[in-house]
Parts: C-alpha cells; sequence; structure tokens
C-alpha cells in the first residue's frame, strides 16, 4: 500500500528504536537529513562537557590525565567504537582527523607493499572518491614515486593487476551512497598481493561492518558523521593485527612513543595500536564522542546494528518511493543504489536545475539536507543528498521531507535568487 502521513506515523509509533530519538537535542520541527554531515546534538554532550571543563579542567587540573583518564582515552574510546566496526578490543585508536590517520596507514601499507613486491608501485582507487583521500594519495605517490591511478567504479576489476600495491576506496560513497562489498574487494585485492585500505567515514555507524571478517588490512574513519562525536570530532584508525609489528608510521610523535614519559632520545613505537598515536589529544573532543557512542550502546537491547540497519533500508526505501511517486515530472534521478547490499544509510538525487538551490528552499523550510557539486569531467551531476539516521530519523520525518520537496519543486519557489547565492560550506 502506498504510504501517507497516518501510515508513516503508525510505523513510527511501532518502531521499537523510536525512544533512542530522546537521546538526541533536536530543534522543534526540524526535519534533519544531514547526520552523514555533521550528526545531531547528544543532549548529554553538554552536560558532560561542563562536568569535564568545571570539574576535570577546573578542579582537577592536569591530575585529570590519570585521575580521569584523559591519558588512556585514544584506546579506551577505541575499544567502545571497536565492536561496531567489526574489530576486536585493542584494534582502534581514536585520534587526530581522517586525513591525517589516512596518512598514517597508506604510508604503511605502500611501505609493505615495496618492501615486500618492489614492482608494485600503483595505488589504484574509484574516479570521484572524496576528495581529501584522493589528496593524500597524490601526495604519498609524488613522494615516494609512485603512480596514483583513479578508475570509473565499474573498470575497477580490469585495473586491480599485479602493479597494484594499494587499493584504497571509501566503503559508502560520499556523494551517492553507493557500497562496495568490503570482503569481495579485499580478497581481489590480496589475490594480486594488494593491501586493501578502507575509508568508513560514511559507514561506522550507519551499515554493519566487519574489518576482521571481511580481510581488511586498514581502515579510517570520521567521528562527528553518523557516531555523533560533534564537530571537529577525533577520528579513528584500524589495522590488522598481523600488520602491526611493520606498522611504522611516520608521524612519530611523543603520545606514539613506548614510553612517551620517559622523555629519552631516539623513537621507539608503543606496541600495538598505541605506534598509531602522535601529539596530544584533545580532551573535550575525546568527551563529546564518548557521548555520541553512548547513544549506539543504548540501541543493544534493541537489536544495535541489526535493528539500526534494518530501519535505515526501510527508511530509505520509504523516501525513495515517496520521492518517485510525488515529485514526478521534476526530472529527478535516483543516483543511489536501489540493491540493499549496495547501499549506505543516504540517497542521493539529481536535479536537471537548481540542485543548490532547491536545498536551500528546503532548509528554509526546516529540511536539512545538502548539495555536493558534480564534476563535468567525470560525468558527475549534480546532486540533493540526504542523510538518514536511524538513531534520531523516524517515518513521518521522511513524509514531512517529502512533501516540502514537493512544494517546492510544484512551486517553483527555488527559483528566488535568494537561494541561488553560494555559502561558503553546501
Amino acid at each position: 500500500m502506498p504510504l501517507t502521513l497516518p501510515s508513516c506515523q503508525h510505523l513510527d509509533a511501532q518502531d521499537p528504536l523510536r525512544s533512542l530519538r530522546d537521546w538526541f537535542d533536536l530543534p522543534p520541527g526540524m526535519v534533519y537529513l544531514d547526520g552523514n554531515s555533521l550528526g545531531a546534538l547528544p543532549r548529554a554532550t553538554a552536560r558532560r562537557l561542563q562536568a569535564v571543563v568545571q570539574q576535570e579542567w577546573g578542579v582537577g587540573l592536569i591530575r585529570s590525565y590519570n585521575t580521569a583518564q584523559w591519558f588512556e582515552q585514544p584506546h579506551l574510546l577505541g575499544d567502545r567504537l571497536a565492536p561496531w566496526l567489526g574489530a576486536g578490543g585493542g584494534e582502534v585508536v581514536v585520534t587526530d582527523t581522517t586525513s591525517v590517520n589516512l596518512y598514517k596507514v597508506l604510508s604503511v601499507a605502500m611501505a609493505m607493499a615495496a618492501q615486500d613486491r618492489p614492482q608494485q608501485r600503483v595505488l589504484l582507487s574509484e574516479q570521484g572518491n572524496f576528495p581529501t583521500d584522493l589528496y593524500m594519495a597524490e601526495s604519498l605517490c609524488a613522494q615516494h614515486g609512485w603512480q596514483l591511478r583513479c578508475v570509473p567504479a565499474v573498470e575497477l576489476a580490469q585495473h586491480l593487476t599485479p602493479e597494484v600495491g594499494v587499493l584504497m576506496l571509501t566503503h559508502v560513497h560520499y556523494r551517492t551512497g553507493a557500497m562496495w562489498d568490503m570482503g569481495l574487494w579485499s580478497q581481489r585485492a590480496h589475490d594480486v598481493g594488494a593491501l586493501a585500505v578502507w575509508d568508513l567515514a560514511h559507514s561506522a555507524g550507519a551499515v554493519p561492518l566487519a574489518l576482521k571478517a571481511d580481510h581488511a588490512d586498514f581502515a579510517v574513519g570520521c567521528g562527528y558523521k553518523y557516531l555523533n562525536g560533534g564537530p571537529g570530532a577525533p577520528a579513528f584508525v584500524w589495522a590488522h593485527p598481523q600488520h602491526l609489528e611493520r606498522a611504522s608510521q611516520p608521524l612519530s610523535g611523543w603520545w606514539g612513543h613506548a614510553q612517551p614519559f620517559a622523555f629519552v632520545p631516539g623513537y621507539e613505537p608503543a606496541p600495538g595500536m598505541g605506534r598509531f598515536l602522535c601529539g596530544s589529544q584533545s580532551v573535550l573532543a575525546m568527551a563529546a564522542l564518548g557521548c555520541g557512542l553512548a547513544a549506539f550502546e543504548h540501541s543493544l537491547p534493541l537489536g544495535g546494528m541489526a535493528a539500526l540497519r534494518q530501519k535505515s533500508l526501510a527508511l530509505t526505501d520509504a523516501f525513495i518511493g515517496l520521492v518517485q511517486t510525488h515529485c514526478a515530472g521534476h526530472g529527478l534521478v535516483l543516483e543511489t543504489p536501489l540493491d540493499h547490499a549496495q547501499r549506505g544509510s543516504q540517497v542521493s538525487f539529481s536535479c536537471p536545475e537548481g540542485a543548490y538551490a532547491v536545498v536551500q528552499a528546503l532548509i528554509e523550510r526546516q529540511v536539512i539536507g545538502d548539495f555536493r557539486a558534480g564534476n563535468p569531467s567525470l560525468g558527475e551531476p549534480d546532486i540533493m543528498r540526504f542523510g538518514f539516521t536511524p538513531l534520531y530519523v523516524g517515518f513521518e520525518d521522511v513524509w514531512r521531507a517529502v512533501a516540502a520537496l514537493k512544494d517546492v519543486l510544484d512551486s517553483g519557489s527555488w527559483r528566488d535568487p535568494r537561494f541561488a547565492i553560494p555559502n561558503p560550506v553546501t
């Protein structure tokens, strides 16, 4: 049966995850579909940060590195995050930014590949991958005499040849929401002697992950999207345990030293994942991310990631169906796979004209999505992008978003010149 507002409200009433929305502080009347760019604010975050500032910092001062375990936070948060990545205890550290962590793991992977198979000097990635990933890869290839080869997704298999030393992919594509089969492509990389490096920025907290079971080699991701850690939240890094003894990452700062408070000359990497740390960490940012992770931990009695994924797919199915039904005739083209196995937790539509302006008109109506410009040289259209975080997005939100989109398109209100004025962040 076609979805209606009452049927969406009924779905929300029957939703076993509906109580999780109360963990977040969302403005009344807002439909927030941009958690794939910046997650919503957990209600506990402000109180937690106030306690860290006033008590741990204000009263505890330097003692809190010991009494409040400030120094151990990269490992403690990593252990809390690990089950949601399909990793084990001690295998994840929360630190730095995604870009910095990618630099670390690519450096390690390229060094390992060059040592094992000197003839493998190609870093292979997808054309249209997230720019920072390609920028980092470009820089490292220039430093080490490698070739960065970027090909269309449909041609990846034919280019995964024996001269490839590292395969670098973003698990869920930032523009389209298309999702790679991690196990399949990690194995294909291994079949030619290459290592598989994965960017989980649009995966962690959004889709089930099994890094170890899928035989990935390295992975990085951020804490501010689906993990709801706040703007600029620390990122994370994972390495398969079998690689750790050889993992000599280039940013050899004191927090990654085996004895950081011995203050000895000469660098000796810490055992395990501690070697991926570098300099001093932001205690406030770590505390905020902990509140984001708590929401996931409270989902465990309700079904955890399996239930979150089931709801995510139902939300995105509903959104796709309603847009295609109610916004027909406006030239919108679905850029996101219909196949559940190939879809993350977002939906993207290209718009023949005015994609940016349409998104701005929606934002004025309290429906928050975002815009991503296309690259004409790659055949990429401009897209409207909508992220669905099942922790706090419901089916009535889907209905209201589509109703607003239909009205913006039918009325032509997006043509108002003020909606075409570009913002610094889109």
